[in-house]
């Protein structure tokens, strides 16, 4: 199987040598569960786009320190390609911003949430069990990096799981698009650069909050192997 990743940001220049780029980030997670994967990137920050739908068997648009409401060309034409992706019934996967940006495009809307900066380790929970998922707990934990939060569902998703901060965590259209608000690509050595990194500008309440968390066990496994049970299926 080949993924097409759309990358919508580049690592910060001192962090890159340490941790990659995220489209590497997303290979590393997703390969320790098929080595045999294949994958091609489109940097659509820098306006590289695919000409053919076809050059990939799923998608994956990465996290970004872009908001999705911004008025800038490529995410214009992202979101235009999200709705060729929808209406072709292809199969995507959309990651933080990706989350948020499949939401804005297909009808609903992501804005900047009250309740603040989400970082850290975050548990989410399901509401009923996915048919992609497993038969282990109905909760999860991912790293989370978002100010941004969907506040309104496109006509045609459903919630999958959420929590008391991101009651729409986990959203599905369809058996083609799959969209979550948490990181399974990034590790806890990594959220605690961008942690350092932000500390100001997230409080520090909240640095001191999600520095604690990041001892906390993750499920970033068990998200590669529900992404692939989706692309898959």
């Amino acid at each position: 199987m080949k993924i097409g990743i759309l990358k919508t940001d580049s690592v910060r220049a001192e962090l890159v040598d340490e941790f990659g780029e995220y489209p590497g980030m997303f290979q590393q997670l997703l390969r320790a569960v098929d080595p045999e994967l294949e994958f091609i990137v489109f940097d659509v920050e820098a306006g590289e786009f695919p000409q053919q739908l076809d050059v990939a068997d799923g998608w994956l648009i990465t996290g970004s320190k872009s908001s999705v409401y911004e008025d800038k060309p490529w995410i214009h034409q992202l979101q235009q390609l999200v709705q060729r992706l929808h209406q072709e019934r292809r199969k995507l996967v959309g990651i933080c911003f990706g989350h948020q940006l499949v939401a804005q495009a297909l009808g609903g809307a992501t804005e900047k949430s009250s309740k603040g900066w989400g970082v850290g380790v975050h548990a989410a929970t399901f509401s009923a069990r996915p048919n992609w998922s497993d038969d282990d707990a109905m909760e999860f934990r991912l790293l989370v990096s978002h100010q941004d939060q969907v506040t309104q569902l496109p006509p045609e998703a459903k919630i999958l799981a959420g929590s008391e901060f991101c009651e729409n965590a986990v959203c599905q259209i369809g058996d083609h698009i799959l969209t979550f608000q948490g990181h399974p690509e990034f590790v806890p050595a990594y959220s605690e650069n961008l942690l350092n990194i932000r500390r100001d500008i997230i409080g520090e309440d909240n640095y001191r909050g999600g520095m604690a968390s990041l001892s906390l066990p993750l499920d970033r496994g068990r998200v590669a192997r529900w992404i692939l049970n989706f692309l898959r299926a």
